[in-house]
């Protein structure tokens, strides 16, 4: 079974910090190549300094390992990131479930250029509200607005 002994604990900043870092990485260079890898490096130092410490974060855990994680504000997902060999095996859906559980509504933006994120927020149930041209520092990386209700 792709998601037994996989556990949704607390961020540990400790612990956790560069793993979720990396995991932010690996996985947006995956999903994000149309950012730039010198880019993204200037932006995981403000994953690692800003973004964690400032956000609800939740970790999936599998076996001791974290593989996941989705970082809250309130209830806009600033994040969900899962280590590429651990796509597609239920993580994310697991981590949203718990985002949704503890907010009962949901909203996050994504680049529409991550068609599969697209698709995979559009498989359990995102509506898309609206979309922009430019992303959140103005460059032209066009992002979508999606919500969930319980």
């Amino acid at each position: 079974m792709e998601n037994q002994n996989l556990e949704i604990r607390p961020f540990d900043a400790a612990a956790d910090t560069k793993r979720l870092s990396d995991i932010w990485f690996d996985a947006s260079m995956k999903a994000h190549p149309f950012i730039g890898e010198p880019r993204l490096i200037e932006q995981r130092q403000l994953i690692e300094k800003e973004y964690l410490p400032k956000a609800e974060t939740w970790v999936a855990d599998h076996n001791g390992k974290a593989v996941g994680f989705i970082s809250l504000l309130d209830s806009f997902i600033g994040g969900i990131f899962i280590a590429p060999d651990r796509q597609g095996m239920g993580v994310g859906r697991k981590l949203v479930a718990h985002a949704l559980d503890r907010k009962g509504e949901l909203s996050l933006e994504v680049y529409t250029a991550n068609e599969q994120a697209m698709r995979f927020y559009a498989s359990i149930g995102f509506q898309e509200l609206s979309r922009r041209d430019v992303d959140d520092f103005g460059y032209p990386f066009p992002n979508a607005a999606l919500h969930l209700k319980r």
